[in-house]
């Protein structure tokens, strides 16, 4: 039962993800900069994160700091500042529903070939014929969404 739970819990965060880019790209229309309107966002959201991150359990901001390692990690801000940037100024282009879904198309493709072939970390998961065509029907989606 508890994986039907998290299902449903990733499928909110993507119907999340595209209330944010309505709410976003709407954001840029009324203050006229997509850049802005990112920062806007970002603002808002490491306001809430620190709230949320202050008052949870686990470890303190002193604690996560870096002292050494690996930088990469540390740079996911920058791929999530692109995506919120071009998603703001493509909504009101292609709609919200052809963004999202070929924001999905991206993440899924990406995803195969991490899997496939266990990049940064993650258990080698080979690209079948049937992961194939699960991303082509993704495709399809697409089109058909578009039509």
């Amino acid at each position: 039962m508890s994986s039907y739970l998290f299902y449903l819990l990733v499928v909110a965060a993507g119907a999340s993800v595209a209330f944010q880019q309505v709410l976003i790209s709407n954001l840029r229309i009324q203050i006229g900069s997509a850049w802005w309107a990112a920062v806007a966002s970002y603002l808002v959201g490491l306001l809430f994160t620190l709230i949320v991150a202050a008052i949870a359990p686990g470890p303190k901001l002193a604690e996560v700091l870096p002292r050494s390692g690996d930088w990469l990690p540390w740079m996911g801000g920058i791929f999530g500042a692109i995506f919120l940037a071009i998603t703001i100024m493509m909504v009101p282009k292609l709609g919200a529903a052809t963004t999202i879904s070929l924001i999905i198309v991206g993440q899924m493709m990406l995803s195969l070939i991490m899997d496939h072939f266990g990049l940064f970390g993650l258990p080698i998961q080979p690209i079948s014929l049937l992961k194939l065509a699960g991303a082509g029907l993704l495709i399809a989606g697409v089109a058909l969404i578009r039509a």
